[in-house]
């Protein structure tokens, strides 16, 4: 099943529909019930299937063991009481109270739950019955073997409507599946600490667990995971997409540029992030000596560089970070100029892979991840010496892929990596590093294709190439994978207008925002200049 489903997306909008029509609720309220009882579906489908596994060895049992809340919890699955089975509320009378019985249902979650104290919500009384048997209907009918961020998909989707509804852009939306399996796959967090300081509904955290299962080994014993939200509502929605993948978190509410809740400096083996692009009007004057920005303050008004370096001093000695950048980072100019250059010359910057359009459902710009890894290896591999070893990867070195051309198109507007893309993508990186590739996702065509001997690295023209410092200077310290890897031959027919255009968009958009910083620097000069003529 597509992780984009858009048959899930209508039918949530057709509950959206009728909630609109029937509720006097203000639009931006309306994610928070539907939440909720996706929530609970989820979590009660979850509970039936651990059950009827319990009682079944219950039963091959000669002692008959009475089975507890702790056996569903060791299973990773929240205990659903009788009174709160989603079955039953929807076989519930019509002329019951349903909204009271469903507020009084995720009362009895959170008290057989205690991780969930106080982040369910409890005021379905304000919908009316009607309303929400309807919605009941609509989710009950929602298949559960959804792959991927499913409360991140809902969330966004609501935002993205409703506010724009309102007249407003929806400003908090999920990571994509695909990406974040990407990030994962490149970063592999098998063991540690995992920071997301920006970390919305907690995809990244889901994703993480799966890599960990995925080979063999059992997430809650290998990770720890630490997330910060500035939205009360989102954080909650995260802990409930914990919840229902039987994981935990020490997940907490406050704004990243001003709070360290975590006391992240150094302590992290893993940090990944989607955060919010091209922040304005954040205070400096309340950074500051702030020990999570080592290579100083940008002196434009734009928080990307704010996030970049909060993402690396969270790391530790050997730490990794995977996180998605606005483009017109990789090239900006002046005192993130700046700031990118210590950056690199740090060695921390490891891999550096652009993205097609279309992947985020609010954002049609490309994006481009960024990859650190303070743990790269002190000398260069054997290869990188003109030797026989695997690895092309040194502490000098940076891998660029232009991942721009690998896409599955969901529908018109909506694309995601094909599982082939996705794991080929990761390939590049590990035959970067000098590893064996990995075929069970049915990358071996992609693999022959571009890297004939299958096991080692070598730059390909308008995929990938790995640069070392010096190039990299040479080239303005951009880091901008299109600047290495070169463009791709391509048939006239070939053409591709709307790719065309974006790519077109995406450069007007950098050099308005170095027009901007120039303008800013000029403003910045004349006044010193006037003040000197006093």
């Amino acid at each position: 099943m597509p992780t984009n489903n858009t048959e899930i997306e209508k039918r949530l909008w057709d509950a959206a529909d009728e909630l609109r029509a029937n509720s006097r609720l203000k639009a931006s309220e309306y994610s928070v019930p539907v939440l909720g009882l996706i929530f609970l579906r989820y979590a009660d489908e979850k509970f039936a299937h651990a059950d009827k596994e319990l009682r079944a060895s219950a039963a091959r049992s000669l002692r008959l063991p009475t089975i507890t809340e702790d056996d569903y919890h060791a299973r990773g699955v929240l205990y659903i009481p009788k009174q709160a089975r989603f079955a039953r509320l929807l076989r519930l009378p019509e002329g019951h109270n349903l909204g009271k019985a469903i507020s009084d249902a995720m009362k009895a979650v959170e008290e057989h739950n205690p991780d969930l104290k106080d982040v369910l919500p409890k005021t379905y009384n304000r919908l009316g019955n009607a309303t929400l048997r309807e919605l009941m209907r609509i989710f009950h009918s929602i298949p559960m073997d959804i792959e991927g961020d499913v409360f991140g998909k809902i969330y966004e989707y609501f935002l993205g409507k409703f506010a724009m509804s309102e007249g407003r852009k929806g400003g908090e939306f999920f990571t994509p599946t695909s990406i974040v399996k990407l990030i994962v796959s490149v970063i592999e967090p098998f063991h540690g600490r995992i920071l997301d300081p920006a970390c919305g509904s907690g995809g990244m955290f889901v994703q993480s667990a799966r890599f960990v299962q995925q080979h063999q080994r059992d997430p809650k014993a290998e990770i720890s995971v630490y997330g910060q939200e500035r939205i009360a509502e989102t954080v909650r929605l995260c802990k409930m997409n914990l919840a229902v993948h039987g994981l935990a978190g020490d997940i907490r509410q406050g704004n990243t540029y001003y709070e360290d809740i975590h006391r992240s400096v150094g302590r992290f083996d893993f940090v990944m992030a989607n955060p919010p692009f091209n922040v304005n009007k954040v205070d400096k004057e309340r950074l500051k000596g702030d020990r999570r920005l080592p290579f100083g303050l940008p002196t434009v008004d734009n928080a990307n560089y704010l996030w970049i370096q909060v993402f690396c001093s969270a790391l530790n000695d050997n730490g990794r970070a995977g996180f998605v950048m606005a483009n017109s980072a990789a090239d900006a100019r002046g005192s993130e100029l700046e700031i990118r250059k210590k950056l690199l010359q740090s060695g921390a910057v490891d891999v550096m892979i652009a993205v097609a359009s279309n992947f985020f459902y609010t954002v049609t710009l490309p994006c481009t991840l960024w990859f650190l890894d303070k743990g790269k290896p002190k000398s260069p591999s054997p290869r990188a010496l003109g030797g026989e070893g695997l690895g092309v990867r040194g502490p000098d070195t940076v891998l660029f892929i232009d991942a721009r051309r690998f896409y599955t198109q969901i529908d018109r507007a909506h694309r995601e990596f094909a599982p082939e893309q996705l794991e080929f993508l990761a390939n590049i990186v590990r035959l970067y590093r000098g590893r064996e590739p990995e075929t069970t996702r049915g990358s071996s065509g992609l693999l022959n294709e571009h890297f004939p001997d299958g096991r080692s690295y070598r730059d390909v023209p308008a995929l990938c190439k790995v640069a070392t410092i010096e190039e990299i200077e040479a080239q303005g310290w951009s880091l901008n994978p299109g600047r290495y890897v070169g463009i791709a031959e391509r048939d006239e027919e070939d053409y591709d207008f709307e790719e065309r255009l974006l790519a077109l968009h995406e450069k007007l958009e950098l050099l308005n925002t170095e027009a901007h910083q120039l303008e800013e620097r000029i403003t910045t000069q004349v006044r010193q200049l006037l003040e000197l003529g006093r």
